[in-house]
């Protein structure tokens, strides 16, 4: 017999954990090569780790909800023969052969180093009287950057029942640092009291009454708040409004469809159109397919569009368009249907929804006109797309203007003013309606 070690694998570049999410196989079970033996959840994506080998599940080193580091043993599995990854077997139940004296010595060490260890100050910050669960890592840390307690509450968690994690109370520290504001403490002059009136600075507590339903937040819908807050804190949000005619565009599509459906076994939907729109102004105004690192600006050679994306449970996931610019109107829509399928269905894999350099998001499917979307970090712009509507128009023609009815939407665009000024941000949409509006209503596909 050997006993094998299955590892969590990488899964891309830029994913270095994972949470499990359940086991497929308990103790005992059997299992066959390339079966899948648990499920687990990254912050982009959720997929199956299968084993690399068959025989029976001796070990589970992690239990449901565990954050595992990519390259950790997850699982031990017993297979027939020799070889695998192999596991040093750990004495258990035999008597200690450590002398009596070797014993007191270590006992006697113990107790000397209790006696020299200076007492913890009466007036350093104590972090155990709240109800939530802090690491000792993160204790230090806030220790080190003088948070308070009350401050430290008010930190989103990531971590195993929004617990707060390293890499959390870091990204607190970094937009804390940019716009720290001095403790009361420190005020110079300031009373020791200032009686039962004084203010205290925390959070709103919302309070549930008997009738109310309570709802626990899920792992992804947890992660969509820490992106989002802090995306916020991050970037100076900004938005320019363009309306476009998309008369052409509708009818055109309307003519095609069946058309392209019959021919290439796809749909063709809106969504592919103004991916091409999009990925064109990208082309014309580099400058909005960057991203922001400190005081350093990093420009994109690429152009990978994200494709936000709603799941059945009502969280949301962007999957990417890779090189749309080198992409047809037959290759976007192929890639957008393909990804918003396994969207749905929670196979899409951690690379796919990875290395995205501008994010595209469809509010009109949910019948909204116009909306102000927030940045996905580390990029500096997104662009909503608003319900097509029929309205009436004026029409300007070489005999005069008259009303007509068409089709019209909103683009609404959000970008980084810390980067992007409001004469770039406003091009760039009024490009991409400059582009849905010159479409050629005599275009083969």
């Amino acid at each position: 017999m050997a006993k094998f070690e299955l590892k969590l694998p990488k899964m891309g570049e830029s994913v270095a954990e994972a949470t499990i999410t359940s086991w497929l196989k308990e103790v005992g079970d059997t299992i066959e090569m390339d079966e899948a033996v648990l499920e687990i959840a990254t912050d982009k994506v959720d997929s199956e780790v299968p084993s690399e080998v068959e025989g029976v599940l001796l070990e589970k080193r992690f239990d449901v909800d565990d954050v595992v580091q990519v390259g950790e043993v997850i699982a031990i599995i017993e297979t027939e023969g020799e070889g695998g990854n192999a596991v040093m077997p750990v004495a258990q139940n035999e008597e200690s052969e450590v002398p009596d004296a070797a014993v007191a010595e270590v006992e006697k060490t113990f107790d000397t180093a209790k006696e020299t260890v200076s007492p913890v100050a009466s007036g350093s910050v104590d972090y155990s009287d709240s109800e939530r669960f802090y690491s000792p890592l993160v204790k230090n840390i806030a220790k080190e950057e003088e948070i308070s307690p009350e401050e430290l509450e008010g930190v989103p968690g990531t971590g195993k029942d929004g617990r707060v994690t390293k890499n959390d109370i870091l990204g607190y520290l970094e937009n804390r640092g940019k716009q720290k504001q001095p403790s009361p403490r420190s005020v110079p002059g300031e009373a020791k009291s200032i009686g039962a009136s004084s203010v205290k600075s925390a959070s709103p507590v919302a309070i549930a009454s008997g009738e109310d339903e309570i709802i626990a937040m899920d792992r992804m819908r947890k992660l969509i708040s820490h992106h989002m807050i802090q995306s916020v804190q991050t970037s100076a949000h900004v938005q320019s409004f363009v309306e476009v005619d998309v008369t052409n565009i509708v009818n055109w599509r309307n003519k095609k469809k069946a058309e392209f459906e019959k021919r290439e076994g796809e749909k063709l939907t809106f969504t592919p159109i103004f991916m091409e729109a999009i990925a064109r102004a990208l082309r014309d105004f580099p400058m909005m397919n960057i991203s922001v690192d400190g005081d350093t600006i990093i420009k994109k050679k690429n152009i990978n569009l994200g494709m936000a994306a709603a799941l059945p449970n009502g969280n949301l996931i962007v999957p990417v368009i890779r090189n749309a610019d080198q992409l047809n109107l037959v290759g976007l829509a192929k890639q957008v249907n393909d990804l918003a399928k396994r969207a749905r269905e929670n196979k899409l894999k951690p690379d796919e929804v990875q290395d995205g350099t501008y994010t595209v998001t469809n509010v009109g499917t949910f019948g909204s006109i116009m909306g102000t979307p927030i940045i996905n970090q580390p990029q500096v712009g997104i662009l909503a797309l608003g319900a097509i509507r029929k309205v009436p128009a004026v029409i300007e023609t070489p005999e005069g203007d008259f009303i007509g009815i068409r089709h019209r939407m909103f683009l609404s665009h959000s970008y980084d003013h810390r980067v992007v000024d409001g004469a770039l941000g406003g091009m760039f949409v009024k490009r991409v309606a400059d582009y849905l509006e010159d479409w050629d209503v005599e275009r083969t596909i």
